[in-house]
């Protein structure tokens, strides 16, 4: 039997987007709010700014998704790196909240009809599908250094293993094969 292409491309996307946040909290939460602001070097980012650019740029990109452009004009991109006194780590973990929820809402909206679409982003014409992959594979670079950030900042002994556990991946794959394990 021949695999389709997608049996449902807007649910295996919504899976894939809810496992990025997951990996991302799961990083997040095993950190305190001194690593959590912590930059590294000057030309890197903290934590926290990448929580507040991914709210920012969730809350453009999927807020009226198929009718404006992508790139609004009330947002300001630069700002999400300023980490300012009102930037406390339960205000942006607020906003990251509210902004998955305009994620999802909008992507639960759409329709496998809608894929075809066309969307800009900041002009660049897009079909829907594309612009989809365009912000997984943005959000997944972005769950990718929170993780390697907290995994950073994080104490050795304090850290629980977001992926297979060096040493147990043959043990890990006998657990999938065998279905007591899920492959994510």
């Amino acid at each position: 039997m021949a695999l389709e292409f997608t049996a449902n491309y807007l649910e295996d996307a919504g899976s894939l987007f809810r496992m990025y946040r997951k990996l991302a909290e799961a990083a997040m939460a095993q950190v305190g709010d001194e690593a959590f602001f912590t930059v590294i070097s000057p030309e890197s980012n903290a934590i926290a700014a990448i929580v507040k650019h991914l709210a920012g740029n969730m809350r453009s990109r999927w807020t009226e998704f198929l009718t404006s452009d992508g790139e609004k004009p009330w947002r300001d991109r630069d700002a999400e790196f300023v980490i300012g006194p009102a930037d406390t780590r339960a205000a942006l973990m607020e906003h990251w909240q509210e902004a998955w929820q305009v994620l999802f809402a909008t992507l639960e909206s759409l329709t496998e009809a809608d894929l075809g679409r066309a969307v800009t982003i900041r002009g660049e014409r897009h079909s829907v599908l594309q612009a989809i992959q365009r912000q997984l594979t943005h959000y997944a670079y972005h769950s990718g250094q929170i993780v390697l950030l907290a995994r950073h900042l994080s104490p050795p002994q304090a850290w629980t293993t977001l992926s297979v556990p060096r040493g147990r991946s043959a043990e890990f794959t006998r657990r999938v094969l065998s279905g007591e394990a899920s492959q994510r």
